[in-house]
């Protein structure tokens, strides 16, 4: 896998001050995109070891809230594969942070019968906290959301979500 780039301090995609994973390769290939130079499976450099220490190091400072993932697709197959040893890893060093993966697919195609289910899947959503989801859609963008570009995207509290058997939205006391 490879990535476009790495936010050290970000704060638009997530509530607090995240490290952010910009991932490369995308077939959903939205108009209107805000990052289609990551659509491109080569685009950027390889995601190493080095690469996954050097996020785990940004993300140790405790005013660091957690970890995006977004593209890109992180939950391409090969994304997927790529990002689940990763995420073990993120998870067990930083129990107490947020993981926020944004994917054009939706939860109803990452569950059910889709090019984007593979034997990764389950895993890795476990260990995502909020997925933002759904493929932007130039004709519902609206600037004024908190953490998601068009009005069909969806924040979904996984943790909720897998409590209650039923797509809980993400709320953090706030409206938007």
């Amino acid at each position: 896998m490879n990535y476009g780039t790495i936010k050290k301090r970000d704060i638009a995609n997530g509530p607090g001050v995240r490290v952010s994973l910009f991932v490369s390769g995308c077939t959903h290939h939205c108009p209107g995109c805000f990052n289609s130079v990551t659509w491109d499976f080569d685009y950027g450099d390889p995601f190493t070891p080095q690469t996954e220490q050097k996020i785990l190091d940004l993300m140790a400072p405790d005013y660091i809230s957690g970890l995006s993932l977004l593209g890109g697709e992180p939950m391409e197959p090969q994304n997927q594969r790529a990002l689940l040893p990763f995420l073990k890893r993120v998870k067990a060093l930083y129990p107490q942070k947020n993981v926020w993966c944004y994917s054009g697919y939706t939860l109803e195609q990452l569950m059910g019968e889709s090019r984007a289910r593979v034997e990764t899947t389950d895993e890795m959503l476990a260990l995502v906290d909020v997925l933002v989801d759904g493929r932007f859609v130039e004709s519902k963008k609206d600037i004024r959301l908190r953490f998601r570009g068009s009005s069909n995207q969806r924040l979904i509290d996984l943790n909720k979500t897998r409590s209650l058997g039923k797509i809980v939205l993400w709320d953090d006391g706030t409206r938007s």
